[in-house]
């Protein structure tokens, strides 16, 4: 896998919620489509973009916002279950100092963190454009 792109609505509290999960911003820029048509079928597309990595140096996510063309729907707020939600799973140190630190950037806990036997604990927050993080802390 090369990456993982979540389209957002605000491109700078999506950064700072992932930078607050431990991810460290890669780069940023600004793209362009003009004069032809890009691999998604538009023409004129405008989109500020931002690459944040796990600290290990893998797991790179595309952050990006579209200036043009202008969306229509919002982004989902099913249920963790729901097929199709958006969910990112990282390993952490621990889950619960995890789950703290993005409350500060709007970000919601998804019921509990939960054990499971001695292998690990788990738990779910919702951040940016309905985006579910998963941080899970191995126990052995």
């Amino acid at each position: 896998m090369d990456h993982v792109g979540v389209v957002v609505e605000d491109l700078a509290a999506a950064v700072a919620f992932f930078v607050e999960l431990g991810m460290e911003v890669e780069g940023e820029a600004t793209a362009r489509v003009t004069g032809w048509t890009s691999s998604s079928g538009w023409t004129g597309v405008r989109a500020d973009m931002a690459v944040v990595r796990t600290p290990d140096g893998h797991g790179p996510v595309e952050l990006s916002t579209f200036r043009s063309p202008v969306f229509t729907a919002s982004a989902p707020r099913a249920a963790v279950n729901t097929p199709g939600i958006p969910r990112l799973t990282f390993v952490v140190d621990s889950v619960d100092g995890v789950l703290d630190r993005p409350r500060a950037h709007g970000a919601e806990l998804v019921g509990e963190v939960v054990r499971y036997e001695d292998i690990c604990r788990y738990g779910y927050v919702r951040g940016p454009a309905g985006v579910i993080i998963g941080p899970v802390e191995e126990l052995k």
